[in-house]
């Protein structure tokens, strides 16, 4: 059971029972930087960020398209002064098409989220500085150096938020101290989703409840921090910046008098809906004279939809064999020099509609593996403590070979699964292809995840990959697949891509960056 710190009926006690994270992190805030929080943070950096890809794209433009060479009349210094003066529009417009305000609401924000916004938001700023400089006549700006500004500024912009986004997810500032009210299955399901993710920047401080139930392994730092009635003077003394409601056993009436108790500080709220297993992204709501409803859009994938799918597939993965065929040649060498067996590593697995396919991997371990599989049972993560076995991973498999540790660690191995998507057998997104002695386990609606063909990356593999239990990749690739969109498809791709250039299969642990200089944080 939590601990709990409430019996006293007093705050006082609240600083003993909370981690020592939360602790440095108010004794920060205290020493001067409490007002400079994520919001604050984000959004400045991110105004940098556009403002500093603007004015490179238009400095190179400029360069490329002097005025001797190619008859522009107007001097660059004016043209530049121009420029410089309409970057506040620039700056509202993009607050306008909501680029610098998600941060700080949604924990898995990234710059992938941005490119429509990015898009939209410079091609409209550049084709209404083209026509106001055609129409007053003080700047020379020709189509040929608009589409060169357009270009640049979609590529810089980006660029440059992925670097402010770095440097703020590295600073204490970008912490987000949250309380969970409700320690049940649910309250505690969110918790180890925070836990796992550190690089959502939200340091879970404990939870709000007055009847919690067993905490669940792994929470035992977080602690009962009083009931739902004192959630306000909790908020004060241990600065809280989020609160997630999450099936308190409170009534109806008395949550929504918590959630509007909270009107009066400047903290996110969030509230984990009933259903939530089936409500995502993709939802829509809409309302019934004033009542919102939330719209789920009907599980089924349109023909136009799958040829769609299908097209990317087979363009993404043809471009990307010709582009990787000298790295894959040199993989294969490498793997016949470091150990005897094969090169490639077949296995069967199940596919869309339960039919089987054999799935192609670089070889990663020796050629007996297979025989000592009994051998290093005892090993798999997923069987510790008597947990759920279903799935088979062990950490450091002394079975991988010297070359394998390093393929597996930036998912070079995987590469060969480019010629199962050719093929049609599998997808660039989608569900995580099952062997039979996992696929077996999968009853019920789960098995609608094979209603689309496994993809080499997916939800599973973004979202934490082996810490992530069997059942939460059931339901993870449930809700893929009756949420599909194009779009998604490239949002996954995308943030697949930092996990793979980090070379590890887990997100990074990025509070193990953010202490705090020992002079400025007092030891507690």
């Amino acid at each position: 059971m939590p601990t709990a710190a409430w019996p006293s009926g007093s705050v006082e006690g609240l600083h003993d029972v909370v981690g020592e994270r939360t602790r440095q992190i108010i004794e920060y805030r205290r020493r001067g930087t409490g007002t400079r929080r994520r919001g604050w943070l984000i959004r400045r950096a991110l105004v940098v960020a556009d403002v500093v890809g603007l004015g490179l794209a238009f400095f190179t433009a400029e360069v490329l398209f002097l005025p001797g060479t190619h008859g522009d009349p107007v001097h660059p210094w004016l043209e530049a002064l121009v420029f410089a003066l309409t970057l506040p529009i620039w700056v509202v417009m993009g607050r306008l098409y909501g680029l610098y305000k998600h941060d700080e609401e949604r924990n898995d924000h990234t710059t992938v989220d941005d490119l429509i916004g990015i898009f939209h938001f410079v091609t409209v700023g550049a084709w209404v500085f083209f026509m106001g400089s055609s129409l007053t006549h003080l700047t020379a700006l020709n189509l040929h150096k608009l589409l060169t500004f357009w270009v640049l500024a979609i590529v810089l912009v980006v660029a440059g938020r992925v670097v402010a986004r770095s440097l703020c997810r590295r600073r204490l500032a970008y912490i987000q101290n949250a309380v969970i009210v409700g320690a049940g299955d649910i309250g505690q399901r969110v918790a180890q989703k925070f836990i796992q993710h550190p690089e959502y920047g939200v340091n879970v401080v404990g939870f709000i409840d007055d009847t919690p139930k067993e905490q669940l392994e792994g929470l035992e730092e977080l602690a009962i921090l009083g009931p739902p009635s004192s959630l306000t003077e909790i908020i004060r003394a241990l600065d809280i910046d989020r609160v997630i409601v999450a099936f308190s056993n409170a009534s109806h009436e008395e949550t929504v008098d918590v959630v509007r108790s909270l009107s009066d500080f400047y903290l996110q709220v969030d509230i984990v809906p009933r259903l939530f297993d089936i409500v995502s992204p993709s939802t829509a709501i809409h309302s019934v004279e004033g009542i919102p409803l939330i719209g789920l859009p009907p599980f089924h994938l349109s023909r136009s939809s799958q040829l769609l799918k299908r097209a990317t597939d087979v363009c993404v993965s043809a471009a990307l064999l010709l582009l990787t065929a000298p790295a894959l040649a040199f993989i294969a060498i490498r793997i016949k020099l470091d150990s005897h067996g094969p090169v490639l590593f077949r296995q069967a697995r199940i596919g869309e509609g339960d039919r089987t396919f054999t799935i192609l991997k670089f070889r990663t371990m020796s050629e007996d593996a297979e025989e000592h599989k009994e051998e290093v049972a005892h090993l798999n993560r997923h069987a510790r403590q008597g947990r759920d076995a279903r799935m088979f991973k062990i950490p450091d498999d002394p079975r991988v070979t010297h070359f394998g540790r390093t393929l597996r660690r930036y998912a070079l191995d995987e590469l060969p699964q480019l010629l199962n998507v050719l093929r049609g057998e599998m997808s660039l997104v989608g569900p995580r292809p099952l062997v039979h002695d996992e696929d077996r386990y999968v009853l019920g609606w789960g098995r609608r995840r094979l209603k689309l063909k496994p993809g080499m990356t997916g939800l599973w593999q973004v979202l934490g990959r082996s810490a992530i239990s069997f059942d939460e990749m059931v339901r993870l690739d449930y809700t893929y697949v009756t949420t599909w969109s194009l779009w998604n498809d490239f949002r996954l791709l995308g943030r697949t891509i930092p996990l793979v250039l980090n070379g590890r299969g887990e997100p990074p642990d990025l509070l193990a960056s953010y202490a705090p200089e020992p002079e400025r944080v007092s030891s507690p």
